[in-house]
């Protein structure tokens, strides 16, 4: 098994008596992972289900605990002792929060559980588990273990941004084409054909639409989600105009906030704000819009490569924290600002103008940390950039 990095984290959760909940995208390894934390328990006294298949739901749709425990017991769990049940999907069913709580707060029970939606997860089990879990965010593959998943030795670089030798961009280059290319799930990564990744990547995007609104939320026309997915696509790394989208997609505004909302909480896109001193002035300003996946991005609409080389360093800076823009009323922009102290431009050609560019507006807001991320290697003698490939996960 290709270990992922946030595997390391979850191995000393594992030993806590809090309940472990794992939220992300479908497809992006929620059920390896559980199974990998399943399989490093060595006692028999625990169980995994999967909550997809109907048998196991209505174990858990049972008002009346008793028959839930006397389930577990003839699935062969003994709740006089330490156990462990590890549950998959627990979003679709509705009444979980509170069956989890009671079970937790009686018997001698660790639960490890994963769900697609935050709004779920982060909302319902908040609300009646308070004190009683830990939540981890599981994201498509960075790149480095994107590298590992195609049996590569990963090198990572000391500093998070410094200057890219031209040996680290060779010996990289071709698998990152790739992971901008057709993003970090898992599957699509041990995949070599264009046709086969293209085949599960259009899979995976059918599969949100068909099965996570159908479970995570009370809309009907998925016709007008999807319509709506299009336009956001074309639209990648620019402001959210909530007017300009309605008017476009016929769309009532008030229902694109609400389809936004719900694309967010179910990681299929990323909402980045702005970079402001005063709050008041952050309420005016539009934040913009990434896809969590290039390789969904790609589905969704036709892209230039410099939005999907944008989007995926996006996907990559968020690792490392909170990501925010920056922009001036004159319409001068700052691409990224990392945890509120460094500034960072992508150009997928990077050159000195751009590098002193970003030094001069940087200088302007205080933040004497800075860093010009580029795809290609620049004609000439400039060398004084990142390139995107050596920005990885370093917890």
């Amino acid at each position: 098994m290709i270990k992922r990095n946030i595997y390391k984290h979850l191995d000393k959760a594992i030993n806590t008596r809090q309940i472990i909940a794992i939220t992300g995208l479908r497809r992006s390894g929620k059920t390896t992972t559980i199974k990998y934390l399943s399989g490093n328990i060595k006692s028999n006294n625990k169980i995994y289900l999967d909550l997809e298949r109907m048998e196991y739901r209505k174990i858990f749709q049972d008002e009346n605990y008793g028959n839930i425990i006397k389930a577990l017991e003839i699935y062969g769990i003994d709740l006089s002792t330490k156990s462990w049940i590890f549950l998959d999907e627990i979003q679709l069913v509705k009444n979980i929060g509170s069956v989890l709580k009671y079970l937790y707060d009686n018997y001698p029970i660790k639960f490890v559980v994963t769900g697609s939606s935050s709004f779920y997860m982060k909302g319902v089990l908040s609300e009646s588990l308070a004190g009683r879990k830990i939540l981890f965010d599981l994201w498509p593959l960075s790149f480095d273990e994107f590298l590992r998943f195609k049996g590569e030795k990963v090198v990572i670089l000391d500093s998070d941004f410094q200057a890219t030798t031209t040996f680290y961009i060779d010996k990289y280059k071709a698998y990152y084409e790739e992971y901008i290319e057709y993003g970090g799930f898992p599957e699509i990564a041990l995949l070599n054909s264009h046709n086969e990744k293209m085949d599960l990547l259009k899979d995976i995007f059918d599969s949100f639409l068909k099965l996570d609104i159908l479970f995570l939320s009370d809309f009907t026309k998925t016709e007008e989600l999807y319509k709506l997915i299009t336009l956001l696509s074309a639209r990648t790394g620019s402001k959210i105009d909530y007017t300009k989208l309605s008017g476009i997609s016929g769309i009532n505004r008030h229902k694109v906030k609400d389809y936004l909302l719900f694309l967010e909480k179910t990681f299929f896109i990323r909402i980045i704000r702005p970079y402001v001193l005063n709050r008041d002035r952050e309420i005016a300003l539009q934040p913009k819009i990434y896809f969590t996946d290039n390789g969904l991005l790609k589905i969704a609409g036709q892209l230039s490569s410099g939005a999907l080389f944008e989007n995926a360093i996006a996907n990559q800076l968020s690792l490392k924290g909170e990501l925010a823009y920056y922009a001036k009323r004159t319409g001068q922009e700052i691409d990224f600002i990392l945890n509120k102290e460094t500034a960072i431009e992508v150009k997928e050609t990077p050159s000195s103008g751009d590098l002193k560019t970003l030094l001069r507006r940087s200088k302007s807001i205080n933040l004497t940390s800075s860093a010009l991320i580029g795809r290609h290697t620049p004609p000439g003698k400039f060398s004084d950039f990142v390139w995107g490939g050596a920005i990885m996960d370093k917890r």
